[in-house]
C-alpha cells in the first residue's frame, strides 16, 4: 500500500476539446491573449471565464478547452500567472515600496490576500514579502567608501 494512500491522478481527455478545430483554437487563443494580457483584464477581480466567453461570443467550454490545450493550464492559473508577474514588478519597484501586500494584491486583481499569497508562493516558491525584501536589498545603492585618496590622485 502506498504511503498516505496517494493515487496518481489519471488524465482524461474531455470530448469537447477534440471537437474544436485547430484553426478556431488558434483564433480564440489570440483573442484570449488580447483581452487578458494586452487589455489587462486579469486586473479585474470579477473577470471570469464566463465574462471572457461573453466578450468573445463563445461559451465557457470553448474557453476552457483553448486554455487547457494551448496554454496547458486552467483559466484561474492562467490569469493568476499574469497577476503574479505584475505583482513581482510592483514588489521590486522602489516607487511602490510603501504599499502593503493587500494594496499590491488588490492592484493586480486578486480578491483577497490569501489567494494572492498562495498563488505567489506556488509560482515563485517564496512569499511576496520575502520577494520584496530580496529585491529591495539587491537594489540598495552601495555606500561610498570614505577615507584618504591614494597618493597619486591628490592634487598638488
Amino acid at each position: 500500500m502506498a504511503k498516505y494512500n496517494i493515487v496518481e491522478k489519471k488524465e482524461k481527455d474531455a470530448v469537447y476539446r477534440t471537437l474544436i478545430s485547430p484553426t478556431l483554437m488558434d483564433q480564440l487563443k489570440e483573442k484570449i491573449l488580447d483581452l487578458i494580457l494586452i487589455q489587462k483584464k486579469y486586473k479585474d477581480k470579477d473577470y471570469s471565464a464566463k465574462r471572457l466567453a461573453e466578450d468573445l461570443g463563445t461559451n465557457t467550454r470553448y474557453i476552457s478547452a483553448v486554455v487547457n490545450v494551448r496554454f496547458h493550464t486552467n483559466y484561474t492559473a492562467f490569469v493568476n500567472k499574469y497577476r503574479i508577474e505584475e505583482a513581482m514588478s510592483l514588489l521590486a519597484d522602489r516607487r511602490y515600496k510603501d504599499l502593503n501586500m493587500e494594496d499590491i494584491s488588490d492592484i493586480v486583481g486578486f480578491s483577497n490576500r490569501q489567494s494572492f499569497y498562495a498563488s505567489f508562493f506556488k509560482i515563485n516558491g517564496c512569499t511576496p514579502r520575502d520577494y520584496k525584501v530580496m529585491h529591495m536589498v539587491a537594489e540598495e545603492p552601495k555606500p561610498k567608501k570614505r577615507g584618504r585618496k591614494p597618493k597619486n590622485l591628490k592634487k598638488k
